[in-house]
Order: C-alpha cells, then structure tokens, then sequence
C-alpha cells in the first residue's frame, strides 16, 4: 500500500477535488493543513520544492498543483 500525504490549505478548492478524487478511490490519505502547520509548510517549500496546494506525495513522488492526471497515473487508478 503506498503512502499518501496531501498538503492543503483552507479555502482551496483544488484541495477538495483532490480530497473528493481520493475518497472516490477508497485511498487512504494523511492530510497535513500547511496554514496550521509551519513545520509542514517550510517542508513542503524546501524539501519538496513546491510553493502550491495541493501538493500531494505518494510514497517519494511528489506532485504539486492539481493534476489529477498524475496523481491518478502515480496511484495505478
């Protein structure tokens, strides 16, 4: 099972199609809200080298934006 994270933010509605597109798919997700958590946030910028959310991380690809495109290729959906 491949490890999924979502880096989000409120008032995104990106986020939540990227959220809807996970249920849909019955895959089990951590969300991390980067507005509260600034730990998260400084990671997401300097470790993943993403300035955007969604950005989300299937075990060590990155895919930042809204791609539902890749994220559906990355997941095997």
């Amino acid at each position: 099972m491949k490890e999924v994270t979502l880096y989000s933010q409120p008032e995104c509605p990106p986020c939540e199609v990227v959220k809807m597109f996970l249920k849909e798919h019955n895959v089990n997700y951590k969300e991390i809200n980067i507005k509260k958590d600034e730990q998260a946030r400084n990671y997401l910028i300097n470790q993943l080298n993403s300035y955007s959310t969604p950005t989300v991380t299937i075990d060590s690809e990155v895919i930042s934006g809204f791609n539902l495109e890749a994220l559906s290729a990355a997941l095997n959906k």
